[in-house]
Order: C-alpha cells, then structure tokens, then sequence
C-alpha cells in the first residue's frame, strides 16, 4: 500500500473532502425535551417525538442554534439570516419517522474555512536534503447544517435478530461539510485535529470519539495528475478516530488506483472501514440528493437571524486555540512547537496553565517540559485523557517546584513522580521526598568526599582523564551520581569535579 500511496503523489492526484458530524453539547434534544445523556438503558431517553407518533410537534432548540453560530463565527463563515429544515426522506430501521430533519439549500451557516498545518517529509531529490518542514493551507468550509441524529440498530446479543435504541435519535448534530481541498490522508487527519480542537474550545461538542460525539465521513476519489476533472468519489462513513479517517483514506486511495490501472472504474458508493482488517468494504451505492426527495419541513417556521443575536453570540466566545497558543508564546515565551502542543486540547492548556499559576518561581518552560514528558507519557501509557490525570495541577506544581529550589534533581524528580502517581495523588511531592530521604545533596564538602572516593577508586582512569580523555569525564560523573545514589547536585558534581581535574594536573 505504501508504494501505491507514493505512486499516487507522482501519477496520480488525491481529492478528499471531508463530513465532520459533531454531536453538539445540549442537554435536550434538537427538537424535544427528552435527555441527551449518554449511557442510558436502551429506548429510556426516547419521547413521543423521536418514536415518530402521529401529532407530535417538533420545537428547535435554541441553545444547539446558538452553537452552531459559534461555530460559524470561528470559522470566518457567513451565517445566513433566513434559514430552513427540511425533511429527508429515507427508510432506515432506526428512523421511525421515515424521514430525518435536516437542512439542505438553505442551511445556517455557509462558506467559512479552518487553516492548518501539517508536516511534510521530501525526500532526496537531487541536492535536496531530506525536510520536515511545517506546510500552512487554508481549507474551505462549504456549510455547516444542523439536523437531528438517527438511532441506533444493534446487532450483538441478537440472535438472527436486531434490537433498535431510539436514545440518540434527536439528539441534535452540526453537519460540517469541507470542500475537497485536501490531497493526502495527511492533510485530512491535521484538519480533523484542528476541527476537533475548535469545537472542544468552543465548548459545543465534548469531542467523545469512542461515544460518537465526533465522527467523520470521508469522501475519497482520485484523478491523473494535471487534470481539473473530478473522479468518481467514495463515501467512507462514520470514521470515530484519527488513526482510522487515515487508514481508511490511505486504503481507498490504493484501491481505487489498482481498480483503474486494471481496467475496472470506480462505483459512487457508500462504504464502512474494518479497523480489524485495515479496509473499507462496500456497504450501498452512493444516494443523490434527488434520492432524498428533500422537501421544506411544514411543521418547522423558517429561522430567522439577526445581527443582534450574533453579536451577543459573539460576546459569549472563549479563546479559540490559535489565539491562545499566540498568547503562550508571547507571554510564557515559548516556542512556536511547545505553545502549539500545549493548546492542541484545552484541556491540557488549562492544566498547563493552572499548574504554572500554582508555582511559587513560575518556571514555563521546565511546566511545558514536564507536561508534555512525563506526565503525557504516564497518561498515554495508560490510555487516560488530561482531564482523568490521577494528580492534580497543584499537587504537580509542588512537584516542579522542588526541582526548582534545588531540593531534588530532574532524575529524582522523576522517581518521586511515579510514587506520587502510584499514590494516585493521595501523597504530596514533599511528603515522599521526606520519607525516602531523596533530598539533593548541595553541601559542597559532603560532594567533594563523594568525588574523592570515586577517583581514588579510578586512579588509573583519572590520570587519562587528566591527560585529555575527555570521554571519561562522564563516566566519573556517572560513578558519582551512582554513590550519591542520584542525590548529588548534578551542576555542583561538574564544577567540582573540573576543578579537582586542574588541581591535580
């Protein structure tokens, strides 16, 4: 597949549009007063409106109309002043109604864009040496409609049957639809991230991709390099994680190559991603819009807009991520890189931010340092999210802190991390270095002593090192550390130990 994906950047031209469906953070549904709460015993969260019945009444929810004008005010969107759901009719066994509220010409927010960035690795051409270099594109937006959500058809536990939970049905949606701007998996998986960031800051969507609260439908075609036309595309439904939207795009890139190159043409189809084989299988052909026999809702008024609303939707908006990482990079001064990591997920920006706050010498790079080292890694080991971290952001300052005074060293810093988490934060970084005793040695005298024994120890060595093997000057340091058991102030062991070199020259 590899081969194929970079024949495919030499012959062949990759076209990618994406539909991001965001559940958005209500507590009701779209368009009734039952729960949206995740979890639920089947069908229990379902009211007389998602079960379809007749003379039930669908009433819009404000606050899912209030998202999506954030969103669309994020986005540089235009945000139509009139807009209209429809009803698009389809059968589906979780869709009691027969036909599912959305929008279709005239939905609520129109063209926007998102811009971001992704690294690209060029290879050797010529002179050129290998790059990483960071690429900047713009990605348009074509709208983002609101539309309720189906149920859910449930095959496991059935025997030759399928149960249906009406839970989700209602439950309210912001449809994102991008242009096809995008030319690799690459690119699509940084617009997912950047897409998936901005709701979270927004605060419309949690983001819960294994709950499919963020899930992606991916359309894929490709075309000779050089041409304008537009190759028949696949449609790759409900994508729910990163790692997959990539596999999934990469695998249909490889397919649709080797099916044209072998004489074959590609079907407009609808297909599902097997994450256990790593590919995608055909699950219907690809409906038109005609098949849908979209029609003005009549029970729904058409929704009216004003500058007004918007402009007090706008006073509501938090910092968004691009403005915040510019704000760590000017007031943390931070790296372009560290400040980027740090805000990718607001969660973590504000732990960064809290933790840095609770400091008594607020250190932020040495914060960022360990942030994104240990405490990521802990966190990326055990599969848990920022916001299940077992120590708290203060509990972790005082941690930093004593790296800071000099009261223990980054190495050890490092041990008395892992019984603070094994604690899982019930003990403090102070209480652990006290009852370990791994307080850094910084008597001058008592590092000399230790320095004196191990170069008596290494006489023979010693003499080399004297001599200009300047290699050995960190196993002397080595074997010193060894005997202070790690507690030897790193920076006071060098100064000490060029000292004796010159002395004893």
């Amino acid at each position: 597949m590899t081969d194929l994906i970079q024949q495919a950047e030499t012959e062949w031209e990759t076209v990618i549009g994406l539909e991001v469906h965001v559940q958005l953070l209500t507590q009701s549904k779209i368009f009734s007063g039952a729960s949206t709460r995740f979890g639920a015993e089947p069908n229990s969260q379902a009211c007389a409106l998602d079960l379809g019945l007749p003379g039930t009444l669908p009433v819009l929810n404000k606050e899912a109309l209030n998202m999506a004008i954030k969103f669309g005010l994020s986005t540089d969107a235009y945000i139509s002043p009139v807009s209209v759901f429809s009803r698009k009719n389809y059968f589906y066994p979780d869709l009691p109604k027969g036909y599912q509220i959305s929008q279709f010409d005239k939905p609520t927010i129109g063209k926007g864009h998102l811009d971001i960035e992704f690294k690209s690795h060029t290879g050797n051409t010529g002179n050129t040496e290998n790059t990483n270099e960071l690429i900047k594109k713009r990605i348009g937006i074509t709208r983002a409609h609101l539309e309720e959500d189906a149920g859910k058809s449930l095959h496991e536990n059935f025997h030759n049957l399928s149960g249906i939970d009406l839970n989700r049905a209602g439950t309210p949606l912001l449809e994102i639809v991008s242009e096809p701007d995008m030319r690799s998996a690459k690119e699509a998986v940084a617009y997912l991230k950047k897409l998936h960031a901005l709701v979270c800051y927004l605060g419309i969507c949690d983001g819960n991709m294994q709950e499919g609260s963020f899930r992606c439908d991916a359309n894929v075609s490709v075309r000779p390099k050089g041409s304008t036309t537009l190759g028949t595309r696949t449609e790759t439904k409900n994508v729910n994680s990163f790692k997959f939207v990539e596999q999934a795009i990469n695998y249909e890139v490889s397919r649709q190559i080797q099916l044209i190159e072998s004489g074959g043409t590609v079907r407009q189809q609808t297909r599902l991603f097997d994450p256990a084989k790593q590919e995608t299988r055909p699950m219907r052909d690809k409906e038109e819009a005609n098949d849908y026999r979209y029609f003005p809702d009549p029970d729904l008024l058409p929704v009216m807009i004003t500058l007004e609303h918007i402009e007090k939707i706008k006073a509501t908006m938090p910092e968004l991520p691009q403005a915040k990482c510019d704000r760590f990079v000017q007031t943390y001064g931070l790296s372009v890189y560290d400040a980027q990591s740090l805000t990718a997920e607001k969660a973590l920006a504000d732990y960064f931010e809290q933790a840095l706050s609770a400091m008594t010498t607020p250190d932020p790079k040495l914060m960022t340092n360990w942030v994104m080292g240990e405490l990521s890694a802990v966190l990326n080991k055990e599969n848990l999210s920022i916001s299940q971290a077992l120590l708290s952001p203060q509990l972790f300052a005082g941690l930093v802190n004593r790296i800071v005074d000099n009261t223990i060293s980054g190495k050890i810093a490092k041990v008395v991390f892992e019984h603070m988490w094994a604690s899982k934060g019930q003990q403090a970084a102070d209480q652990i270095i006290e009852e370990k005793g791994l307080k850094q040695v910084t008597d001058s005298s008592s590092i000399t002593k230790i320095i004196d024994e191990v170069i008596l120890a290494n006489l023979e060595k010693f003499k080399e090192l004297q001599s200009g093997k300047e290699k050995l000057f960190g196993f002397f340091v080595g074997q010193i550390m060894k005997l202070s058991k790690g507690q030897a102030n790193p920076q006071q062991v060098n100064e000490i130990l060029q000292a004796k070199i010159k002395q004893n020259e």
